[in-house]
């Protein structure tokens, strides 16, 4: 008889898991450990990145295969007996516009593993539980997914009234004992409450200092967004679906991404009132809002014979929100590339071309054309094809400027430049998530 490749096997377990908690909704599972076993280890070390920064015990992936088996054994032992301990964290920050950065932990490789292995054991439970609303670090949903669904609904309702909402520092301040009582709610496993309360208490290396937060949970660790989720999930968007909505006058509803949200009313006095009532729920479980970022925006239909619209937009994953004609005349709601994420794009290009402009210029070329395409992949979506024209336009200007400043022998002019290009071209600025387009190909 054929063996079961072994991710199916893993597929089918976690297809058992996800049948349990959707048949026992109130129920807290207390076995799962048992799932975790040699072949899950492999699975979640299959699944985890192997070009990733390294953490504070300097190990490679590479390093890590050399001896896989073993290592994957010593670490499954470790956790199961409950002598794994969890490393600190390495903290690092990375640029976030207007001079801001975000702190970002980096586990060890090992931590990763482990980390992954849990999660794959939680997600399957947690689906069950978790909303339509909610659409970040989620499988089979994307952050497309969450602009398309919040751009529909509000088309539906004609525009509304919109609140963004912006939560301070959340993966810092959010309470753990909170956090853990929420997954004790629906995991009893003593294994991995007990690998979990080990993550959360994991010291945090900045500066050579390392440091134990008594708030939050680090992000960029593999398990963060699934636990971030659940906080989430219990704060904001069970909340709104069980207690809110059904006091309200009119529509309403949450798009999250994450700890990025935004609601839709189609009664203003529905939304002022939950705006008013956001600091207090929040405060509760130790979260604050950004007095100035959280708003409400008039964002109903301009009138039939109005010609430009003077709706106030907002900003929602990257991409600005407004109202504009179709090519029908109508007015609709279209979404390009917010200001700050063009900003900031085009000054990691132009720092990037400086960096690298001695370097052959067909290398360069191939790496800008990586840039380019990664660009596209997120922000090419149906009506923002000027913004990524004017994208590549100025990338093409960027990479000219630091070509001429190579050295004194062989200017770059112009006319070179566009030689240089018919041979060696940038890709075209496709919105590769049109709706055109995949109506002409299916």
């Amino acid at each position: 008889m054929m063996d079961i490749p072994r991710s199916e096997a893993i597929s089918t377990q976690q297809r058992k898991i996800a049948e349990l908690a959707r048949q026992a909704p109130e129920l807290s599972l207390t076995s799962l450990n048992h799932h975790i076993d040699l072949d899950w280890m492999r699975e979640a070390y299959r699944r985890t990145r192997k070009d990733g920064a390294v953490g504070v015990d300097g190990q490679t992936a590479e390093e890590y295969a050399e001896h896989l088996e073993e290592n994957l054994q010593s670490l499954l032992d470790r956790a199961k007996a409950g002598r794994y301990r969890a490393p600190a964290v390495r903290r690092v920050h990375i640029p976030k516009g207007e001079g801001k950065t975000r702190p970002i932990g980096i586990p060890g490789f090992e931590d990763k593993i482990l980390q992954r292995a849990v999660a794959m054991v939680l997600e399957p439970i947690y689906e069950q539980d978790f909303l339509d609303c909610s659409y970040g670090f989620r499988p089979g949903r994307s952050a497309h997914q969450a602009l398309g669904a919040h751009r529909d609904q509000l088309m539906a309702m004609g525009g509304g009234w919109v609140v963004e909402l912006d939560v301070q520092g959340f993966f810092d301040t959010l309470d753990k004992g909170q956090l853990q009582e929420m997954v004790r709610h629906r995991v009893r496993d003593g294994v991995v409450l007990r690998l979990i309360g080990k993550w959360l208490n994991a010291g945090v290396l900045e500066d050579g200092a390392v440091t134990y937060p008594e708030t939050g949970t680090p992000q960029g660790g593999v398990i963060s967004p699934l636990l971030a989720n659940i906080y989430l999930h219990e704060v904001l968007d069970a909340w709104f679906d069980r207690d809110v909505k059904p006091r309200l006058k009119g529509r309403a509803f949450l798009v999250r991404y994450a700890d990025d949200a935004v609601f839709g009313f189609a009664c203003e006095e529905d939304a002022r009132r939950v705006l008013d009532v956001l600091p207090k729920r929040f405060g509760k479980y130790g979260l604050s809002l950004h007095p100035e970022k959280t708003r409400l925006i008039d964002y109903r239909r301009p009138p039939r014979g109005q010609r430009r619209s003077e709706v106030g937009s907002f900003d929602f994953l990257g991409f600005t929100h407004y109202w504009a004609r179709s090519r029908k005349g109508n007015w609709v709601i279209k979404q390009k590339t917010a200001k700050d994420r063009f900003s900031r794009a085009i000054e990691r290009i132009d720092a990037w071309c400086r960096a690298h402009r001695h370097e052959k210029v067909r290398d360069q070329q191939r790496e800008l054309a990586v840039k380019l395409h990664g660009h596209y992949g997120y922000y090419g979506i149906t009506g923002n094809t000027r913004m990524l024209d004017r994208f590549l336009r100025e990338v093409t200007r960027r990479w000219h400027y630091w070509l001429t400043r190579r050295s004194q022998v062989g200017k770059w002019s112009w006319e070179r430049f566009r030689r240089m290009l018919a041979f060696c071209p940038l890709p075209p600025a496709i919105p590769v998530h049109s709706t055109y387009r995949f109506a002409a190909n299916p």
